[in-house]
């Protein structure tokens, strides 16, 4: 039975934890009660701990410490969704209380534990019993009693792990939705997983094989234009420094001559990544500061070009796939303060965006349901915001605890909105008083417009299931009116008819709705008339939004 966990043995434990929940994703994603297509908690966990078993792959710690921080850091900008950044405070609890260790015992393992679980309990401002938070608390409260039992780590871990599993199969009482549809939580399962890829790697088992496919996420060179790429050159290199200043000089020069810049270091080395016309001017300006170790440039218009003619992109097979923002402990490109405020916003939609760059926000991060941005993705479009303080809307419930993530992570001050759809980011941005001088005045009466909003989504049915009352097929379309379910049909128009009834019954005054991609001009006009039978004195507005998933965003106002 192993005894102690060194810095090594902890590397391997993430890398089992990360194969195993890569290929189980999909299982706990079809955990999800509510049928539509937002089952990306397995996906969420995956892709966030990937980042640090891609960081870890990159290293060879000698103790535990310097793995613990390498996994903390880089599933810190790598959380995805409320449950990846649950699982990022937990392992950076762990990372704290492995501060200073060489290796750890059992005891020393159950502490660290125990800290993941303070520090992910302290950043939710309402814990729910029978999440992930309960699993982990109830896991480690056992893991604490079995290091007095018998100190070696191995037991310690797998008596946690036994009654994670006992805990996690009471989770479906200890919830109403889960104790109907007969599930249990997916982000407690997706927890375990972890954990049990890590004991298994512990006792010295065979790392599982997982496709690249599922590992990493790559780029549609096919939907890129050439006049989609402004600089050709995806430049990336390390430098090993030889003299002691600030890289900041550096981080100008190269965005003067590209985009797309990120640069991270340690002590010893800096990497970067940059769009360039002239890779050749950024590799002799880097090594001014040290000595260059390794380079990769790709010509992406080329690229393109291959693949929009069905042959496949060359690429350089020294480096992996290029997403380096993803892979090392990054800071983008931070543009200097034009303004006292800027706005950033989450969405996922050309008219969309654009009806928020029309009220005024700076940047743009693309996602939303089913696409749930990285902090670090957050945080790179933060930078690049003009401002000193800049205003975050994430627009869905699962994007707001990765966008909180970044505070702290920026020398910016960063204010979250809590908003929980577009139509509430909107209202919200509609509120600014840009004139104040308060930033806290600003927040609140954005978030004050935000709660008065009422967003209504038409969606379709991703697997068959028995929520709230109601029998749902695969298929079917789905009306949810503030995230709960209104009604379902087979035919879109019935529901339209609803929602229409629905504002007409909360006297809505301004009633906007925006149509999908996908949803034809005629429908989305056949849709408008519809609001306008029911509500003939309100002001009603109709826009092309472009959302993938829903085809319909109703706000009501």
């Amino acid at each position: 039975m192993t005894e102690r966990i060194s810095g090594g043995a902890f590397k391997q434990m993430v890398l089992f934890g990360a194969a195993c929940i890569t290929q189980q994703k999909q299982a706990i994603n079809d955990l999800n009660v509510f049928p539509v297509p937002d089952g990306d908690t397995g996906t969420n966990m995956s892709l966030t701990i990937q980042t640090a078993a891609t960081e870890l792959r990159r290293t060879e710690p000698s103790t535990l410490e310097q793995a613990a921080k390498t996994a903390a850091s880089a599933l810190l900008r790598g959380a995805r969704g409320n449950s990846g950044v649950i699982l990022s405070l937990l392992f950076r609890g762990m990372s704290k209380a492995f501060k200073g260790l060489v290796e750890a015992d059992g005891a020393a393992l159950a502490a660290a534990m125990s800290e993941g679980v303070s520090t992910a309990y302290g950043a939710v401002m309402k814990p729910a019993e029978g999440t992930v938070l309960t699993v982990s608390r109830l896991t480690a409260k056992r893991a604490v009693e079995a290091a007095q039992e018998n100190s070696d780590a191995e037991y310690v871990l797998s008596e946690a792990i036994r009654v994670g599993y006992a805990t996690l199969a009471e989770t479906t009482d200890m919830n109403p939705v889960l104790k109907k549809a007969g599930v249990v939580d997916a982000g407690g399962k997706g927890y375990l997983i972890i954990l049990d890829g890590m004991l298994r790697a512990l006792r010295g088992e065979e790392l599982p094989d997982v496709g690249a496919e599922d590992t990493r996420e790559k780029a549609d060179f096919a939907a890129i234009g050439d006049e989609d790429i402004t600089f050709a050159f995806d430049t990336v290199f390390i430098v090993r420094k030889t003299v002691e200043k600030s890289l900041e000089p550096l981080r100008v020069y190269l965005s003067s001559i590209g985009d797309s810049l990120v640069i991270g270091e340690d002590d010893e080395a800096f990497k970067v990544h940059v769009h360039t016309d002239i890779p050749g001017a950024a590799l002799n300006e880097a090594q001014k500061y040290g000595t260059l170790e390794v380079a990769k440039i790709e010509n992406m218009r080329i690229q393109a070009e291959d693949v929009a003619a069905g042959r496949k992109a060359i690429s350089a097979d020294d480096l992996d796939d290029g997403n380096e923002e993803s892979r090392c402990e990054s800071a983008a490109a931070v543009a200097a303060p034009e303004k006292r405020y800027g706005f950033l916003a989450v969405c996922a939609g050309d008219g969309l965006a654009e009806a928020f760059r029309d009220l005024g926000v700076d940047r743009i991060v693309s996602g939303g349901q089913t696409m749930n941005p990285s902090t670090e993705s957050i945080l790179r479009e933060v930078e690049q915001t003009p401002s000193e303080v800049v205003f975050i809307l994430p627009n869905n419930k699962n994007i707001i605890m990765a966008a909180q993530q970044c505070v702290g992570l920026t020398d910016k001050e960063i204010i979250v909105i809590p908003t929980a759809t577009v139509p509430q980011g909107i209202t919200a941005m509609m509120s600014v008083n840009p004139d104040e001088e308060d930033p806290k005045v600003i927040a609140a009466a954005m978030t004050d417009a935000a709660a008065a909003v009422t967003t209504a989504q038409i969606t379709y049915a991703a697997r068959n299931s028995d929520f709230d009352g109601f029998t749902i097929n695969e298929g079917d379309y789905l009306a949810l009116v503030d995230g709960k379910l209104l009604g379902t049909d087979r035919d879109l128009n019935a529901l339209l008819r609803q929602l229409a009834e629905l504002a007409a019954e909360k006297n809505a005054e301004f009633i906007t709705v925006f149509y999908g991609e996908g949803v034809s001009t005629e429908d989305a006009e056949a849709a408008e008339r519809c609001f306008r039978t029911a509500c003939p004195d309100c002001e009603l507005s109709l826009l092309p939004g472009g959302q993938p998933v829903y085809y319909y965003i109703i706000s009501m106002e």
